[in-house]
């Protein structure tokens, strides 16, 4: 079941919003609106297809800024981690720099923790507890296709940052063990921020990794 995804790269902090759904479906999955929604919207109208969920790797404002209005447009539901669902709740009372903002606050329909497996637009989507980018982060991975949603965790080259209220750096290196363990080398990571990468290449060259190297 090959997958159409497709990136969108919003806002000033240049997040990365993905569409996608099985090759052809007619109904598709948002991850992390994070700005820019008319250009989301407008992205997903030009595929044809229904928004079946909105799915949430974590609730930093530059995920989540967008959520409210694509959310109210679509009608889809809001999955978002269950430890975050507070800030997705106020999200402006945790946007740590002015300048950004101002988003509308939204109330989850459904939470996730991890361990969960999601039937959805026709696809199982796994649910992965990738917290020290944040507390509750998630990870999404496509059972049975070499790509997973990693949010803040996995970068090209690069970690996502601990420095923000409850990152923590050993905690995202245990979590992005648990990919590596997890997931074929071969896996496409769609990450939160720059481009596309796999978690072979990652294990091999991220100078973050040393520890995790084979």
């Amino acid at each position: 079941m090959p997958l159409d995804i497709e990136m969108l790269t919003v806002g000033q902090i240049g997040e990365n919003c993905f569409l996608f759904r099985p090759q052809g479906g007619d109904r598709l999955l948002v991850i992390d609106p994070g700005e820019e929604p008319e250009r989301i919207l407008a992205a997903v109208e030009a595929t044809g297809a229904t928004v079946e969920a909105i799915l949430l790797t974590h609730c930093h404002f530059d995920h989540i800024g967008a959520v409210t209005p694509v959310a109210r447009a679509t009608g889809a539901p809001v999955y978002c981690p269950e430890i975050e669902v507070p800030v997705l709740a106020d999200i402006m009372a945790f946007v740590p720099w002015e300048g950004f903002g101002p988003y509308e606050s939204y109330e989850a329909d459904e939470v996730v923790r991890g361990g969960e497996t999601l039937e959805l637009a026709g696809m199982e989507i796994e649910v992965v507890f990738t917290p020290g980018h944040s507390p509750g982060h998630v990870t999404y991975a496509v059972k049975g296709e070499p790509a997973i949603f990693s949010g803040d965790v996995l970068f090209q080259g690069s970690v996502g940052r601990v420095d923000l209220p409850g990152g923590d750096g050993p905690t995202l290196l245990a979590s992005i063990g648990k990919l590596m363990d997890a997931y074929p080398e071969e896996t496409i990571v769609h990450p939160g921020h720059m481009g596309l990468t796999t978690l072979g290449a990652e294990r091999a060259t991220n100078p973050f990794l040393g520890s995790l190297a084979r």
